[in-house]
């Protein structure tokens, strides 16, 4: 009997893993992070980073008819820059996602207009890719350096996605990464004082296959 018992539990939670859905897809879109104010001596000037492209990928599971929980990564392009008084300074710069969001969808899973709220948590690398120069405009407000950081992240959003075909679903979704600013790359000198939080606004639009 406790074989018999053992038996029918297993076979009930193979059934149950392996009517659970999975999922994947790509999604493109571009960033708007915001600026933080810099103080100085010399002065006052934002630091920052310029609009860029944004292209990522997903992996989930619907974990409950509501539930979903997926593992992503993004690829941004976002250029640093320094402003002050008319003059702007740029390096280039690029940054990579990494994250585990849980999202909550209004509907059942297989309803054919879906919206959904997402909340996650991962981490940031950003990295300066430009070449660096003895002199450097705006240098009295900050230093562009060719490294690399990496900083705890917050991912929350909202969307929406479509059905084109029973597995197939058009997404949207606008998402904020929220860091701290990463002082690393864009480097505050002597005296001066800078903003701590970072937002990157992206909002995306994409492709979400389910299997």
């Amino acid at each position: 009997m406790r074989i018999l018992g053992l038996s029918i539990l297993l076979l009930t939670a193979s059934g149950a893993a392996f009517a659970q859905q999975w999922e994947f897809g790509g999604v493109g879109g571009g960033g708007f992070l915001s600026n933080v104010a810099v103080s100085s001596t010399a002065g006052s000037a934002t630091a920052g980073f310029q609009p860029g492209a944004a292209f990522g990928a997903f992996f989930g599971q619907n974990l409950y008819s509501h539930l979903t929980g997926e593992i992503r990564y993004e690829y941004m392009q976002n250029n640093l820059q320094l402003t002050s008084g008319g003059q702007t300074a740029r390096f280039s710069g690029i940054a990579h996602a990494l994250h585990y969001d849980l999202l909550w969808h209004t509907n059942k899973k297989n309803s054919k207009v879906q919206y959904f709220a997402a909340l996650g948590g991962g981490m940031k690398i950003f990295q300066g890719t430009g070449t660096e120069a003895a002199y450097q405009p705006l240098s009295q407000f900050g230093y562009f350096t060719k490294t690399r950081t990496m900083k705890p992240m917050v991912s929350a959003g909202a969307g929406m996605t479509f059905a084109l075909s029973q597995r197939m679903y058009l997404r949207t979704e606008f998402r904020d990464f929220i860091t701290m600013f990463p002082k690393e790359i864009i480097t505050p000198p002597s005296g001066a004082k800078y903003g701590s939080l970072l937002h990157d606004f992206v909002p995306m639009v994409g492709i979400d296959y389910v299997f």
